[in-house]
């Protein structure tokens, strides 16, 4: 099975293609490298540095290809609010490429790593099927969620599968830790690593749930070939661990064996307070289980940043709109 991954070099993407692989299927990857690492593509996938907006290309690298994942993104919600024309650009317009791409070579199925960033405001714990209807509270958000309508019309019309997959905060290594606009877990390992204290944006009961990157593998595999998830959006990864963000920075802290006296600053614009996804759908149709908990994927993080070295922030993707509620960590470049 000839298989195709945009965003490969990127975290999420560059293990999926190692369990791709793993499987015995061909991999082929594009990435434009804004938010990837050439060195997370395994070598037996066959790697291009091509941007998921240049149709022409990504079309003629297509041909042949079976099951289309698309993971490609700039993942910034927070960020989306100040620079929403970068963000929507390389997600509405660089969807449609990859979709268009892929129904011209008449792929069998495309997989779409959609984000929680689609339910915004309602009330969690987020159900796909719910009665209430999605309330995306940022520009990233409304990409991702209209990237899901436009998959949908031009795979019905078009008569081509697809599944879309939502996963939630997914932890683990080769995530960019050196990226100051997302990445909480990630940021603050890098920090308390240089012996910095984070940063943490008030309302202190902001809460979130970790997925770590295998458990959103084992339904990704899944979701490629099982007949029974064509046309669905399920959530993957977990729902037990639900987690307040300054706690998070106490399990880091303490896991580091950090000093923590974190630093309180006014909370970012649009941001969704209680962001929970149930796992209920991937349970019953993917058979999902959870194997590795909040504790363990921080370790694992914190080994993999350990290992390759503290960074120095980035601030690789300018602001567009620099107003008094742009965070003061960007503005002054805090991290």
């Amino acid at each position: 099975m000839r298989t195709f991954i945009s965003g490969v070099a990127g975290f999420l993407g560059s293990h999926l293609a190692d369990a791709m692989l793993e499987d015995g299927h061909e991999v082929i990857g594009i990435d434009n490298l804004i938010g990837g690492e050439r060195d997370n593509v395994p070598p037996y996938a066959e790697f291009h540095n091509v941007d998921c907006n240049d149709f022409h290309t990504v079309n003629r690298l297509m041909k042949g290809c079976d099951v289309v994942f698309h993971c490609s993104a700039l993942a910034y919600e927070g960020l989306s609010v100040f620079s929403p024309y970068i963000v929507t650009k390389n997600i509405v317009g660089a969807s449609s490429s990859v979709f268009s791409a892929a129904i011209a070579n008449r792929v069998s199925r495309i997989v779409y790593l959609s984000s929680m960033a689609r339910y915004g405001a309602i009330p969690p714990p987020f159900h796909e099927d719910s009665f209430l209807c999605p309330e995306p509270q940022d520009p990233y958000g409304i990409g991702k969620l209209t990237v899901e309508t436009l998959l949908k019309n031009l795979c019905r019309t078009h008569g081509v599968e697809f599944v879309i997959a939502v996963p939630h905060n997914i932890i683990g290594p080769r995530q960019k830790y050196d990226d100051p606009y997302r990445n909480v877990a990630s940021i603050m390992i890098n920090l308390m690593l240089q012996g910095k204290q984070p940063f943490i944006y008030v309302f202190l009961k902001q809460q979130r749930c970790f997925s770590y990157v295998e458990d959103c593998l084992s339904c990704l595999r899944k979701m490629a070939f099982q007949d029974n998830v064509v046309g669905e959006v399920i959530n993957i990864g977990p729902d037990e661990e639900v987690i307040i963000i300054l706690d998070l920075a106490k399990m880091i802290a303490e896991l580091i064996g950090f000093d923590l006296n974190p630093v309180f600053i006014a909370g970012r614009p649009q941001e969704v307070q209680m962001a929970i996804c149930s796992s209920d759908k991937a349970r019953k149709l993917l058979d999902y289980k959870t194997t590795t908990s909040l504790k363990d994927g921080l370790e694992n993080m914190i080994e993999y940043i350990r290992k390759r070295g503290p960074r120095k922030f980035k601030y690789h993707i300018s602001i567009e709109i620099d107003s008094d509620l742009t965070p003061k960590t960007w503005k002054e470049k805090l991290f």
